[in-house]
């Protein structure tokens, strides 16, 4: 998994098992590889690449990919039986059919010797749908014990059901959006949220962030880099104050989002995942907003749920199962998404 937060490839070598019409799944092993400072660097611009050197972006990062699995694996006792690889966002615009994860399925099956599984999202889009979230099928049957599901990462999401079926959608950018203003100090991202909370909230900016046209729309909806590149963070550079008060107001509205969008639910308790976790003062803004107990996992889970259910959509694209929920995106049917690129 390589999420749009940039924070590097996540990996999971997953075990999963069907009990008695049960999912349950243990983590054998998991590691995340940040990315050469050059990859990193192109990665954050390759919606602004030439078809040339987009191409050339998409086999580079799939043969990074594939030299961190290697590694990864050379330290486990077992073998996959296959890789399930969300690959990297770039393009999301699901409203003209267009979505591309890139980190070439075929190379890392070529390089790997194992089969391998990918582009989970297209065929969704191509059923009309948002091609996200694709994680509640995950929350669903393997964390529905919670009320609720919150990812945060470079964008939030949440899941939950509500009259009997399960409801999911963006909620707004998260660390993409906190790390862009981190950058602006020199600091990769604002540990802690220590400079947001040293700032003041400007009443007039979060005006303008909690006024955005997204946050009026009901229903399936997602995110994309080119929406926060166009629209959120010009809102961002033309305010006039210090960054300490944009992170703080950022976080502010950040968090008003995400209790507003949890009130949609009625149960209890949330789980809250992704990078975002570690942010202390982001948790604690969400806690003092919302009505929900919030429940942060094991450092495992926190970090690596995402690569978790990935591994498990994988598990459900071989099996011929749905692995896509049309009452999630909005498309016209259910589906079984995923390219699989069999090993020679």
């Amino acid at each position: 998994m390589s999420g749009t937060s940039l924070d590097g490839l996540d990996m999971a070598l997953c075990r999963f098992e069907k009990t008695a019409g049960r999912w349950e799944y243990e983590v054998i092993a998991a590691e995340t590889r940040p990315y050469p400072d050059v990859l990193r660097a192109q990665l954050e611009e390759a919606i602004h690449l030439s078809a040339y050197e987009f191409v050339k972006l998409d086999v580079a990062l799939a043969r990074a990919m594939a030299d961190a699995i290697r590694s990864f694996l050379a330290t486990q006792p077992l073998r996959p039986d296959f890789l399930a690889s969300h690959g990297h966002t770039t393009f999301h615009q699901p409203s003209l059919g267009i979505t591309s994860q890139i980190g070439s399925g075929a190379i890392l099956a070529s390089l790997t010797g194992i089969t391998t599984v990918c582009d989970f999202r297209t065929r969704d889009v191509a059923l009309g749908g948002q091609g996200a979230p694709l994680v509640p099928v995950g929350d669903e049957l393997l964390f529905g014990r919670y009320d609720a599901c919150l990812n945060l990462g470079g964008f939030s999401n949440i899941s939950f059901r509500k009259a009997g079926r399960r409801v999911a959608f963006d909620v707004s950018p998260c660390n993409m959006a906190l790390n862009y203003l981190a950058g602006r100090l020199g600091m990769p991202y604002d540990r802690d949220g220590a400079t947001a909370r040293g700032g003041t909230v400007d009443g007039a900016l979060l005006d303008v962030l909690n006024g955005l046209d997204f946050y009026r729309r009901r229903g399936a909806k997602s995110l994309g880099k080119e929406w926060f590149d166009a629209v959120f963070r010009p809102c961002l550079d033309a305010a006039a104050l210090s960054v300490p008060d944009k992170l703080r107001t950022l976080t502010e509205h950040i968090a008003m989002q995400l209790a507003g969008a949890s009130q949609g639910n009625a149960g209890e308790t949330m789980l809250v995942t992704g990078g975002g976790v570690r942010n202390i003062f982001l948790i604690e803004r969400l806690h003092d907003l919302g009505s929900k107990t919030l429940v942060v996992p094991d450092a495992q889970t926190a970090d690596f749920k995402e690569a978790i259910i990935f591994a498990f959509l994988g598990v459900l694209r071989m099996r011929g199962e749905a692995n896509c929920l049309r009452d999630v995106t909005g498309a016209g049917a259910d589906s079984c998404g995923g390219a699989v690129y069999l090993a020679e």
